[in-house]
């Protein structure tokens, strides 16, 4: 009896913490221009292929939304989901696996995968990926590389050996014009020689993802991906989700570019309507992540 009376506790509380947490987040579709729910892009998935989440990388609202999708997704598509993350590399891919497998431990996981310092915010999405025998894509390029190209530009990736190359997209790497670059100027306050290596840059992270996901999806035909990154990246369809139609022009890609906002509880969708398929902003008064 007592058990059962801790169970019906457990069972209440998540409920109760769950309907907080929905009073704290809105999710626009700028295409139906209404409200919807997290089933709906679910839905609007069976239409897709690739599902990106731009997050702000200290929103705790918009880390429960990615395992509230990621979870969905699975439960929908099951063995047929996938995860591609900016937040590990290319190369620690082998560390990935095997601690999917269950043949490494968790702090030599965090170790050696070189996890960012807020794993906490995306440990269940990888231990949900774990217990599901779902693959987990590490998705971006190594420190060492973006160092070398902030430094020497993207002109330094063609002196690394055929072993480091196999880590990076096929090089030649183009750097964006246009909107992009206009946006990434105003980001950096003008321009400089500084300023363009660090935006190539930016285009190498953005190539890296893009091709990451784009050769798991060439091997896994019919798999939904779910890609998170910083909403630069994704936000108006540019960046990483542009790179990726060039490389597979017939994926169907679908964007959420999530944030709070001050204007909660009044937002102005008009405003965000050019960011992606899907707009969530979430209440400033929670609390960030880190």
């Amino acid at each position: 009896m007592k058990f059962l009376a801790l169970l019906l506790f457990s069972f209440i509380s998540a409920n109760l913490y769950a309907q907080d947490i929905k009073s704290n987040y809105k999710i626009y579709d700028v295409k139906k221009q209404k409200l919807i729910a997290v089933d709906d892009i679910i839905a609007d998935m069976d239409k897709a292929d690739v599902l990106f989440f731009g997050e702000e990388h200290n929103d705790s609202i918009g880390h429960y939304l990615e395992v509230e999708i990621f979870k969905k997704l699975s439960e929908k598509y099951p063995q047929k989901t996938a995860l591609t993350l900016e937040m590990f590399h290319t190369d620690i891919q082998p560390v990935v696996v095997e601690y999917l497998a269950g043949l490494i431990s968790e702090k030599n996981f965090i170790k050696e995968g070189r996890a960012w310092p807020n794993y906490k915010d995306y440990r269940p999405l990888v231990e949900y990926a774990k217990e599901h025998k779902i693959d987990v894509i590490g998705a971006n390029a190594a420190t060492r590389y973006s160092n070398a190209v902030t430094k020497n530009g993207l002109e330094a990736l063609k002196n690394f050996p055929k072993t480091a190359l196999s880590f990076l997209p096929p090089l030649p790497i183009d750097t964006a014009t246009g909107r992009y670059n206009e946006k990434f100027t105003d980001l950096l306050g003008g321009h400089s020689m500084g300023a363009m290596k660090v935006y190539q840059t930016q285009n190498f992270w953005d190539a890296t993802m893009a091709w990451s996901i784009n050769k798991f999806s060439k091997l896994h035909k019919g798999f939904k991906i779910l890609q998170l990154n910083g909403r630069f990246h994704s936000d108006e369809k540019l960046g990483t989700l542009a790179k990726l139609q060039k490389y597979s022009p017939k994926l169907q890609i679908l964007n959420i570019s999530s944030f709070s906002d001050e204007n909660f509880d009044n937002p102005e969708w008009d405003k965000f309507k050019n960011l992606g398929d899907y707009i969530i902003i979430t209440n400033p008064k929670i609390k960030r992540s880190f």
